[in-house]
């Protein structure tokens, strides 16, 4: 019943995005419009609030290292299958590692967290592992083949710093590392917005599982389909099956995590891949097709996979 009681809240809301957004409820901007309005409002109010009281020897805890480590391996393994299985180039094979092991941590991360966790400041520090770290790392693989203009390689670096919810993580932390007290003129309109943060979100993500964004891809030879098919079927199954099972096996059997600790890294590893991955792969003209299915299956299938792992492990 807890897992029910958890999760219910987060398929009912996902379930009806989807059918605004596939029978045309709100309009054909509407997904566009909650989604930049989480990003950019609601879920950096949240994420303040919930740093600003937060301890900060709870950001460097094992669980993030666990997690860490889990998506550095899967990163390699993913670039490993894309060159000798897949035989992809340099740029291309970056982006397939990347459906593989980024998790959503902001979408569907932190509504995760707070609903079944009770608390997000594990997936944010998840979250700024991933930008701060693995994005660089992502976007140096890029440059080195399939660079766009020097114009697009500078806004993509500088992503981190234009980024709401980066920047209100960095000052929530800061304000814990203070032990700032903070006015209610702050934290009143903070809790406002953040109240809006999930179930916005939440709305909006279902809202894209009914979209299909189209690339350059969607013009490939139809031969090429069953190797697409293929792919996008390992790509999925090492983001929603692969990591979690190594997350596990690190956390529990390396580090000896145990109860909420263990929880928390194995359901952070078993998020679905973030959109993060369509948006490189359009910026470097790539195979959009390849990782926008990626990112709608695993998203699609995670909403199972992340109740059996709660069930087996609340």
């Amino acid at each position: 019943m807890t897992v029910l009681s958890g999760f219910l809240p987060i398929w009912v809301i996902t379930a009806l995005g989807w059918a605004a957004g596939r029978f045309d409820v709100l309009g054909q901007h509407a997904q566009s419009v909650l989604g930049r309005f989480a990003f950019a409002f609601a879920m950096p109010a949240l994420l303040f609030l919930t740093l600003a009281r937060a301890r900060v020897s709870d950001l460097a805890s094992p669980g993030v290292a666990v997690f860490a480590a889990g998506v550095l391996i899967m990163l390699g393994l993913g670039l490993l299958i894309e060159r000798w299985v897949f035989r992809r180039k340099r740029a291309e094979r970056a982006i397939g590692a990347m459906a593989g092991a980024y998790v959503n941590s902001a979408n569907l991360g932190i509504p995760v967290a707070v609903h079944v966790l009770g608390d997000a400041s594990f997936v944010v520090a998840a979250a700024l592992f991933q930008t701060l770290f693995v994005t660089p790392l992502i976007l140096t693989l890029l440059d080195l083949e399939a660079a766009p203009g020097a114009g697009g390689r500078r806004r993509l670096l500088r992503l981190p710093l234009h980024n709401p919810i980066i920047l209100a993580s960095a000052a929530g932390v800061a304000a814990a590392a203070l032990d700032l007290r903070l006015p209610e003129a702050v934290t009143a309109p903070a809790q406002m917005l953040g109240a809006a943060a999930v179930p916005t979100a939440l709305f909006a993500l279902g809202m894209s599982l009914g979209t299909r964004k189209a690339g350059p891809a969607d013009a490939l030879p139809a031969q090429t389909a069953p190797a697409v098919r293929a792919e996008r079927l390992v790509l999925v199954t090492l983001k929603t099956v692969v990591q979690p099972l190594l997350a596990y096996a690190l956390a529990r059997w390396v580090f000896g995590l145990q109860g909420q600790d263990l929880l928390a890294v194995v359901l952070c590893a078993g998020l679905p891949t973030a959109q993060n991955a369509f948006i490189f792969a359009a910026q470097y003209r790539l195979d959009t097709r390849l990782v926008s299915d990626t990112v709608v299956l695993s998203t699609v299938f995670s909403m199972g996979s992340l109740s059996v792992i709660t069930w087996l492990l609340a």
